[in-house]
């Protein structure tokens, strides 16, 4: 079981408030991401509920226990993070099998769930060599594996990837969704790249300042931004987001439009607008323009579309597509 309660939870260093005051709930076998900009306090809130910080104030319950005052040991949850803290000296079977030792099991179980979690993360292979002797991505599968033999309530992910260049940040992406599709184990999973909270959540929690923005699935914040924070943030390239005239038009103080629901031609169309960047990346073409009393917009286009810096295009938003918001920047 995993299932993870926040109530009132608040978080100060002094005078200043990290986290202000936070309700959630996550639901066993969920696998949550916390998304936002640096220092939005996604971190710090896992750090919480691992129990490496201590709440200022509210409750932190696992299961229906409160946890708040307990060590980080007794809340059954293992954390992996963004540096790998393998052992140099040790093989990968024993950095595994680590955690197990320190707990006192039995050499038979040990060396069971050592290779029940080499199997899982395809480390079978791998388990007499040294970290020093693996990539990137099987150093952070065997800190996953230490992670798993633990057989926590739920992981905890700060960050795992950041580290891990762009190639194989994607194969890990992929490999830790299959890890959760096969473990059934709540996770929750830090990151500021909202391509993965995009990709690997089942419900993503927005942060901003230490609040929460919005919590639903990724396409729930994709179709349904409740502000124009989450608006401007998920979503790559991230929406476009208009004032003035177009947005009066709307009866709105801002209206936002995705750059795939303005359609590109080069004779006629809504906006006239001067190419300033075209990015062709084969199946798309991302143009940057400068829309005549509209302002600087990006346009997710077919990839064969024959235009350059200095071209001409006309734009034409999809009016079911329009995001409206108010002055106070929530959603109409």
């Amino acid at each position: 079981m995993g299932n993870i309660v926040l109530r009132s939870v608040n978080k100060s260093f002094g005078a200043t408030t990290i986290i202000p005051n936070i309700d959630l709930d996550i639901a066993d076998g969920e696998f949550v991401v916390f998304v936002g900009p640096s220092g939005c306090g996604k971190s710090t809130l896992l750090r919480l509920i691992a129990g490496l910080e201590d709440t200022t104030r509210g409750t932190i319950s696992i299961d229906g226990r409160d946890v708040t005052g307990e060590a980080p040991a007794k809340r059954k949850l293992a954390m992996v993070f963004q540096s790998y803290a393998l052992y140099p000296h040790m093989t990968v079977a024993k950095n595994i099998a680590f955690p197990l030792k320190m707990a006192g099991e039995s050499p038979e179980v040990i060396d069971r769930k050592v290779k029940d979690a080499a199997r899982v993360l395809n480390l079978t292979n791998y388990l007499e060599r040294r970290p020093g002797q693996l990539s990137g991505g099987q150093r952070q599968r065997v800190a996953i594996g230490r992670a798993i033999v633990r057989q926590p309530s739920a992981f905890l992910f700060d960050e795992p990837l950041s580290n891990l260049d762009a190639a194989l940040r994607g194969t890990m992406r992929l490999e830790i969704s299959e890890l959760h599709n096969q473990l059934k184990t709540t996770m929750i999973y830090v990151t500021h790249d909202q391509v993965e909270a995009m990709t690997m959540a089942d419900k993503i929690v927005v942060l901003n300042a230490g609040n929460i923005e919005q919590v639903g699935s990724p396409m729930e914040l994709y179709n349904k931004p409740r502000n124009l924070f989450v608006a401007g943030f998920i979503g790559s390239p991230k929406m476009n987001l208009i004032e003035g005239a177009p947005a009066a038009t709307h009866g709105a103080k801002t209206i936002g439009i995705r750059p795939e629901h303005l359609k590109v031609s080069t004779s006629d169309g809504a906006w006239k607008a001067t190419v300033s960047v075209a990015e062709h990346l084969g199946s798309d073409t991302f143009l940057h323009v400068s829309a005549d009393g509209v302002g600087p917009l990006t346009v997710r286009a077919d990839g064969g579309i024959a235009v350059q810096h200095g071209s001409t295009v006309y734009l034409t938003p999809d009016t079911t597509r329009i995001h409206r918001f108010g002055s106070d920047g929530k959603a109409l």
